[in-house]
């Protein structure tokens, strides 16, 4: 439903306007799947998010080991004893999960490498959309197949600068 009202918008400014505008479309996806260098960089990523998970996984099934023993032996411990175990239990746990979100939360080293490898990447691929559009005289440029990204757009379409000027008014 975006995708259609942002481009009944973008068709509907274009009607009003006298000049005609070129645009065209990309297949981003296709883009980066034919660059030998992403193709590289998500194997990379893929192979140390996998190895991350195993390694999670394992302390995992240690928590869950040492939740077992505590279980089987906690008729034997001392109140002291049973609550200090029980401690160690959680403490393991919040450290697994920490150590989770440092390598696949939204900041995390997957995140960080992923942008260090692929955004590069991106950044060339854009510069040669750009150029393009130049040479070609384009207006706009969409990602296809969903069409609700503009990749580029010419300066001089931009009102942005109009808008707030107005409404500083």
């Amino acid at each position: 439903m975006k995708k259609i009202y942002l481009l009944s918008i973008l068709f509907m400014f274009t009607a009003f306007d006298s000049e005609a505008q070129r645009s065209a479309y990309v297949d981003m996806e296709k883009i980066m799947n034919s660059v030998k260098d992403y193709e590289l960089a998500q194997r990379e990523l893929e192979q140390k998010a996998e190895r991350w998970r195993q390694e999670i996984a394992k302390e995992y099934d240690q928590i869950e080991n040492m939740y077992r023993e505590f279980q089987v032996r906690e008729p034997l411990l001392s109140d002291e004893m049973r609550k200090s175990k029980h401690e160690e239990i959680v403490n393991k746990e919040k450290a697994v999960r920490s150590l989770q979100r440092s390598r696949f939360g939204p900041d995390g080293e997957l995140f960080k490498k992923r942008q260090s490898l692929v955004k590069p990447l991106q950044e060339k691929i854009y510069n040669e959309i750009q150029k393009i559009a130049k040479e070609r005289k384009y207006d706009f440029i969409f990602s296809a197949p969903d069409g609700s990204s503009i990749i580029y757009a010419s300066d001089d379409k931009d009102l942005t600068a109009e808008v707030i000027k107005r409404l500083a008014k």
